[in-house]
């Protein structure tokens, strides 16, 4: 009987097996073991701090549990002192304010000074303020109230104390106190010191209501000093830069001085 080929139709092929050489198979045993060998590390490595973990699992439990006690204690201070403290230490200062605000405004002024520094009307002063506050914004204003009080009664040591004590990120507040630590200076006749406080508080802040104040001040302690470059260069200062202030009205005749 005949047999056809239908059209197209191929004798399938046995599968083609590719041999491997010996070379490759080295190749592959090497991989396999280069692969072995990396894991084999990191079993070890792995075993090696379970190990340490074990050994100081004391350690590590302590210092988790210290750094969770002292968050704790640092929100719980927050709450529960810090933050009455700071409103206990306002409530306080409300008096001795009002008494320096008087004080500024003339009406017995030494008195109410006084007042102002050792309180009155069963209310802390601003030198007790300072003391029992310490830490909080309310005792560390009540350092620059003190120094001010202290300048104004001409108890110079006293106010570079209370000033000096004063730390403050307000730039107006901060050159107002390195400036008056520069008034209690002059008036203790030490114009060196008054200079150096004077240039701090006038470069501490640029700005219109204390730079050109504080440079015209450290211009005239120069000029007491004989130091007429120095002082040439602070009134240049205001003529050039702060010409719209009340310290340029006279500033040309500070300038023909300093010549």
């Amino acid at each position: 009987m005949a047999t056809y080929n239908k059209r197209g139709y191929k004798t399938p092929k046995e599968k083609e097996v590719k041999e491997v050489t010996e070379e490759q198979q080295v190749v592959i045993d090497e991989k396999d073991s280069t692969t072995a060998g990396v894991f084999s590390k990191l079993d070890e490595t792995a075993s090696k701090t379970e190990d340490w973990v074990a050994k100081n699992q004391k350690i590590i439990i302590g210092l988790v549990a210290g750094v969770a006690i002292a968050t704790i204690g640092y929100l719980a201070y927050q709450k529960f002192v810090a933050n009455p403290k700071q409103e206990e230490a306002a409530s306080e200062m409300f008096v001795a304010q009002q008494n320096f605000e008087k004080a500024l405004n003339g009406v017995s002024s030494d008195s109410l000074y006084k007042l102002s520094l050792n309180g009155s009307e069963g209310k802390f002063g601003f030198v007790k303020i300072a003391d029992e506050y310490s830490g909080t914004d309310a005792g560390n204003l009540a350092n620059y109230y003190a120094g001010m009080a202290y300048l104004n009664t001409g108890k110079y040591d006293d106010a570079i104390k209370y000033l000096g004590e004063f730390k403050s990120e307000d730039v107006i507040l901060s050159a107002l106190a390195k400036g008056a630590i520069g008034d209690a200076y002059s008036q203790k006749n030490q114009q060196k010191e008054a200079l150096d406080y004077y240039v701090k508080a006038a470069g501490s802040n640029k700005n219109d209501f204390t730079t050109p104040r504080f440079l015209l001040k450290a211009g005239k302690t120069a000029l007491a000093l004989g130091q007429k470059e120095d002082a040439l260069k602070y009134f240049n200062d205001i003529k050039e830069n702060y010409d719209a202030t009340p310290e340029a009205a006279t500033i040309d005749a500070f300038i023909g001085l300093a010549q």
